[in-house]
């Protein structure tokens, strides 16, 4: 049987990287070459591609008012729904690409970045309805990408698992894999991460 290795992403962190780093919401061909350097790697050179997962979830829905202006704001026609949505149809469509969705929960508003920054900077201020942002959630992620790395490792689909993340949750699914024979592969893209997920990794690229 041929050595096998499967990409692990948590969608919501590559896509919030990306965005960062080119300036506007991540396209299909943006997330490919950061696959493509994955499987590049020269660690990897051995080992067959099993199949690269992408754990993302539905983009948020609904109407909400805002607590400041009673403005109502339809989710569904922001244009962050049209572009998440478009994404994950195009990415399930790719050679060797598996979608494992999570939920999304939305509950209400909150204070957005933008806004406690200028307040801790600034000092206290009457809050205007554009410092508050909906305040979305996504569920469930998480478990399945720790679930699928512990299926992964038990059924030994796959010699060696490299995850794309930034969470340190993923801490017991790295310390799991390794127990059980497989090498786990840790990309976070320069993001700063805790000590301990780098401590549970065979290698990080």
């Amino acid at each position: 049987m041929s050595q096998k290795y499967a990409i692990l992403i948590d969608g919501g962190f590559l896509k919030k990287k990306l965005r960062q780093r080119n300036k506007h919401f991540p396209t299909v061909p943006e997330i490919l070459i950061e696959t493509d350097r994955i499987k590049a790697h020269p660690a990897l050179a051995r080992y067959a591609l099993l199949r690269i997962y992408f754990y993302d979830a539905p983009p948020a829905s609904g109407v909400l008012t805002n607590p400041i202006d009673a403005a109502r704001v339809d989710l569904g026609k922001h244009r962050d729904y049209a572009s998440n949505l478009g994404l994950q149809q195009k990415l399930e469509m790719q050679p060797d690409v598996a979608l494992r969705m999570g939920d999304t929960a939305v509950h209400g508003w909150a204070l957005g970045d933008a806004a406690l920054k200028n307040i801790i900077d600034s000092g206290p201020r009457t809050l205007s309805a554009r410092d508050f942002v909906p305040n979305i959630e996504q569920k469930g992620v998480d478990l399945r990408i720790g679930l699928d790395i512990a299926r992964i490792a038990l059924a030994r689909l796959a010699d060696i698992v490299v995850v794309v993340t930034g969470d340190s949750d993923m801490v017991p699914a790295f310390k799991f894999a390794r127990r059980e024979g497989v090498r786990v592969f840790l990309d976070h893209l320069g993001h700063a991460v805790k000590r301990d997920l780098k401590a549970h990794a065979d290698i990080v690229l």
